[in-house]
């Protein structure tokens, strides 16, 4: 295979500016596809990094939970790179979470969890179909979570959250196919991200139960993602669609 499978594609990452986003938005640049990275904050510089590293990069700041952004950030892909072939809904309310039990967990904290985790999935991909429709297909890669599978628990409602994300994807993988887009979902372990450190309750509650639960006994980081969200992306994944690939280090079989 070429050492540029995705040349040629051009992709959105949403939370693309830091953490596991970042990562996939270099991994998928790296291996030839143009990136508009998409973020609350922080995007236009994580791009000009990433053309520092001699990557077709641009930036736009955006909330996947807003209809217009999503708009927005689609109408940016296409003016930018001109078209929009793979898009990774990254963008997620995790690592600001605090864990405690559900019946703490504050309504306001619950609606804005799944705004931007479920929502925004939905709001990014309806904007990203008619994109990907103009250059004859696309693939669209969700970054769920293996808690989705496991219903770990004090964080009810982004497990709740994670589990529509895997149920999304395949309901998107069904009406999408007709267009010849690929819909499938990678679902992490705990990932020490940029996010995540700054977050010491979070650390502290997480850590250790997720390496006591992994076969491959290491902390997990963003950069072990990238394999996977670039597998669904690229031309070895043409005829997988509606799948969910679990990497964890051997936490969760699925």
């Amino acid at each position: 295979m070429s050492g540029a499978p995705l040349a040629g594609r051009v992709a959105v990452v949403t939370g693309g500016a830091s953490g596991i986003g970042y990562a996939l938005a270099e991994g998928l640049g790296q291996r030839g596809a143009a990136v508009l990275v998409a973020d609350l904050r922080g995007a236009e510089a994580a791009a000009a990094r990433l053309r520092d590293a001699g990557i077709a990069a641009a930036g736009i700041d955006a909330d996947v939970a807003s209809e217009s952004d999503t708009a927005a950030m689609v109408a940016a892909a296409e003016r930018e790179f001109g078209g929009l072939d793979i898009l990774v809904n990254n963008a997620g309310i995790y690592a600001t979470l605090t864990p405690q039990p559900f019946e703490r967990l504050d309504i306001a904290e619950w609606r804005r969890v799944l705004d931007v985790n479920v929502i925004g999935v939905f709001l990014c991909c309806r904007a990203a179909l008619p994109a990907m429709r103009r250059r004859g297909g696309g693939r669209v890669i969700n970054i769920s979570s293996g808690v989705a599978f496991k219903g770990n628990p004090y964080m009810a409602h982004y497990v709740a959250s994670k589990g529509a994300v895997v149920s999304l994807t395949r309901a998107l993988a069904t009406e999408m196919g007709r267009d010849k887009v690929l819909v499938n979902s990678v679902a992490p372990g705990f990932t020490l991200s940029d996010g995540v450190h700054r977050n010491p309750a979070l650390v502290a509650g997480v850590k250790e139960p997720s390496l006591r639960g992994r076969v491959l006994a290491r902390d997990m980081v963003p950069a072990d993602l990238v394999g996977a969200a670039c597998f669904f992306a690229g031309p070895d994944a043409a005829f997988v669609t509606g799948q969910t690939l679990v990497v964890d280090g051997g936490a969760y079989y699925h």
